[in-house]
Parts: structure tokens; sequence; C-alpha cells
């Protein structure tokens, strides 16, 4: 089977087609031929720095959407012909740029018939994240004040449209060209992080779902109300905190996203009925991986990069 690869650390070009054999199902495993892949910041981290997979060669990708090509012994949710989707175990199970992956079966979940290949694998990394950030960590609920940072982002769009399916009233920092497309998902209030600095600004927050990292967990703190909790995606737990004094009846968190197949299945149903619309940034072949990363280096995506394969 074809698949992307790299020898070396480093930008784009290090990325390479390789033919390689292809995988054998285990046992409760089931092996999917891909038909498309999610690319996530996490893959052009790791492809410059290796970040938790250490040194080369290595297949990136942990989003995933196709077809049960065969099942390994004990499989009892799906036969061959199934579509699926899902996200391979982070951080150490990736390899969804190729042809085909070999995964537990409960990594997937069906693909509703309402999504096509391109949108299923959109979802599963950013969308689980987004839900066990609000829903597990935070324990969103009605009437709650949620701010998510780069709210136009992979993780932040989807994170908008999770709390605003739980009642929360929700406020989004994005770019002013990107604020149209934020109402549009549902952001109540819009924050200009390049002309407003949104720790003068905003007030009384329940929630803080932190993308970005740097300054802008401890700027973030200021926006909490006793009770209130940051929960921090970035490396490290919780990024940019270590030092900073945080306020009394404030929680901090940090999260490293995990395959959940409850989970997984609650969001196929949102998406499935038309509330979690995931945005399609750029679509591109498996064999034009390198531009993916190139648009995804720009820090200008909205939503998410998907290969096709």
């Amino acid at each position: 089977m074809r698949a992307v690869s790299q020898d070396v650390l480093g930008g784009p070009e290090v990325l390479r087609l390789i033919e390689t054999d292809r995988p054998e199902p285990r046992q409760t495993e089931v092996l999917v031929r891909v038909h498309a892949a999610g690319v996530n910041p996490t893959d052009w981290k790791h492809r410059a720095t290796g970040g938790h997979l250490g040194s080369p060669p290595f297949t990136l990708g942990w989003d995933v959407s196709g077809v049960v090509e065969e099942t390994g012994y004990g499989v009892a949710l799906y036969k061959p012909g199934d579509e699926v989707f899902g996200m391979l175990r982070y951080p150490f199970g990736g390899g969804s740029h190729a042809e085909y992956v070999s995964a537990p079966s409960r990594t997937f979940v069906p693909k509703p018939d309402a999504l096509d290949h391109v949108q299923a694998a959109a979802l599963p990394l950013a969308a689980l994240t987004a839900w066990q950030a609000l829903v597990d960590t935070a324990g969103v609920r009605e009437g709650q004040r949620v701010l998510v940072h780069a709210a136009a982002g992979g993780v932040g769009h989807l994170a908008v449209q999770i709390a605003k399916t739980r009642g929360a009233h929700v406020i989004g920092t994005a770019s002013a060209p990107k604020h149209e497309f934020l109402r549009r998902i549902g952001v109540d209030e819009a924050v200009d992080y390049r002309t407003v600095d949104f720790a003068e600004t905003v007030r009384d927050v329940d929630i803080v779902i932190d993308t970005m990292g740097g300054d802008y967990g401890p700027r973030s703190l200021r926006t909490l109300r006793s009770g209130g909790v940051l929960v921090s995606l970035l490396p490290g737990a919780p990024s940019g905190l270590t030092g900073v004094d945080v306020p009394p009846g404030v929680r901090t968190e940090g999260l490293l996203v995990e395959p959940d197949h409850h989970a997984l299945t609650q969001i196929a149903a949102l998406a499935a009925d038309g509330r979690l619309r995931v945005e399609i940034d750029t679509v591109l072949p498996l064999e034009e991986v390198a531009k993916a990363h190139e648009r995804g280096g720009t820090g200008r995506v909205t939503g998410k990069i998907v290969l096709t394969v």
C-alpha cells in the first residue's frame, strides 16, 4: 500500500509517499481501507519536532474515514463493507495518512449516511478534543458562559457548536474577517483578538477552552469567575501556567485527547441531524500532503484540512 512517511524532521518537504506492507488486523481489530484522513495541527508539529513520537521514520495521521476491509477474530461490531470513521489512538497509534489502517474495532463508529467520507474524516480528533474538554472535564451545562479561543479553528469551531447544544452562552476569539463565520455557527459574542484585549473586556466566564497556549492561559484566568475552569489543550498540563498564581476557586486542567467510542457515537448523532457541522477548509489528494501541511502552517485555516485517499 501507499503511505506518507518521513526519514527526518523538518518542513513539509520531508514528507514522501512510500510503498509499504498492508497491515494485518489482529484480534479485535478491523482493517479499514482509508477513503479520507484529516490533517490536524498535531500532524505538522510532529512532522517538525517529533513530539510524542520521537525520531522518524513514522506515518502521521489520526483521523480516518473509510470502509472495513477485513476483521480480526472477536470483532462483533462490524463486517467487511461497513462504512466507519474514528480517531486512532493518540499519540502513539497514528498512521491514517495511508491507504489502509488497522486498529481496535471500538476505535470506530458507523459513518452517518448524512456525511461523506471527507466530512467524517474531519471530525474525530477535533470533535473528541472539544467534547472531552467541555463535557467530560468542564461539565458544561445550560446557562454557563464559555470562552473559546481560536473559535474558527478545527477544535474551536466544533467546541462552539458542542457548547451551544448544551445551552451555553459562547464567546469566541478570532480575527474580524472570521466573525461572520462565528455568528453562523452560533457564537454569541465575537472578540477580535487583534484589536481587543479579551482579558480586559470579557468577564464572569465559567469555562475557558485554551487552544492557543503562550500567554493566553494566564490572561484567561482573569476572565473566570469563582468556580470556573480553564482547560488547556496544549502540550504541558496546563500550558503556560507554571508559576502563575491561579485565583482562589478557579480550576485548571490539561487535556490530551483519547479515543472514546461512546463520545464519538454522540458526536456522530449530532452531525447526522445537522446540529454539528464541520467546516472544510481544504481538500487535497494524499500525494499532495506537503501542500496540506503548508496550508496548515499558515495559521489561517478555518475549520479542517482533509486528504482523500
